[in-house]
């Protein structure tokens, strides 16, 4: 188990990292927690927990904070990148790995992620994975172990080499689709993306960090502008246009109806998707340039 190191990203988590980190102690899963310039108590939460807390002295977003976290784990031979609003239930990492013994050409596993509605998310298509598209079918749920065009980024497991090997998770992506890309890549290389159904994490879902006015715009100009910016990556349509077509008018209706939740919302998807018709650059946008 020692060969097996946990990532945890933090931004101002420290609602939910005790949870996190008290189930990865619990199966024997050493933690590196990165945080990403927390103001609340994240840090001294970790380190109560007895975590490895690597301090960003500003927030580098998800996935390149993933790639510092999975560059210090320098004794793993396999890295679990886990969402701090996520609950290893007990026996999950004894299946992940027991999963990654039977396939050891697997790329990419990841657990039965239940939403707090007991509902247990799998998203059986990806903006990515063309391919593996079936519009006139009805999606069926695995009752299994099942190879998958997309495994949610809210808990991973991978060989570190691999990882690395593949260049981690796109550096140029703040937020969002970061783990569609790296699905993509681990695909491209013919490996497989696996969902261990033995394996089971409660995931609180965007409880990752707490609540701050802005968050909702910031988040909905990142979705817009990486989703426009892997499309272009691999030669699909640029969505930017129609994204800012669909979400103007729904600005002005929250205008009029002085909704600012709807002006965060539909205002953040516009601002996003127009910056990368601009040419901004999500980075800059975040002062990491």
């Amino acid at each position: 188990m020692a060969s097996l190191v946990a990532v945890v990203v933090a931004h101002d988590s420290a609602e939910v990292l005790p949870a996190c980190l008290a189930a990865l102690a619990r199966q024997h899963v050493p933690a590196i927690v990165v945080d990403n310039a927390s103001r609340d108590a994240s840090v001294p939460v970790a380190e109560a927990a007895g975590a490895r807390v690597i301090r960003n002295a500003r927030n580098e977003g998800y996935g390149r904070a993933n790639n510092i976290g999975v560059t210090a784990a320098v004794t793993a031979e396999r890295v679990l990148i886990v969402n701090p609003d996520v609950v290893l239930q007990p026996g999950a990492v004894d299946a992940l790995l027991a999963a990654a013994a039977a396939w050891p050409d697997v790329g990419l596993l990841a657990p039965r992620l239940v939403e707090p509605d007991g509902r247990f998310f799998y998203q059986a298509r990806s903006l990515l994975a063309p391919y593996l598209t079936n519009p006139g079918g009805r999606p069926a749920l695995p009752e299994g172990d099942a190879c998958a065009p997309f495994l949610s980024g809210a808990c991973l497991m991978i060989a570190r080499a691999l990882f690395l090997d593949l260049g981690g998770f796109d550096p140029n992506i703040f937020l969002f689709y970061e783990d569609d890309d790296l699905c993509r890549r681990v695909a491209d290389a013919g490996r497989a993306l696996v969902h261990v159904h033995g394996a089971v994490a409660l995931h609180g879902r965007g409880r990752s960090s707490a609540p701050e006015l802005g968050r909702v715009f910031r988040s909905r100009w990142h979705q817009a502008w990486s989703r426009a910016y892997v499309s272009r990556k691999y030669g699909l349509p640029d969505p930017s246009v129609s994204h800012l077509m669909t979400n103007l008018p729904k600005v002005a209706l929250s205008a009029l109806a002085l909704r600012r939740s709807g002006l965060e919302r539909y205002g953040g998807s516009a601002s996003g998707a127009l910056a990368f018709l601009r040419g901004r650059d999500a980075l800059a946008r975040e002062g990491l340039r």
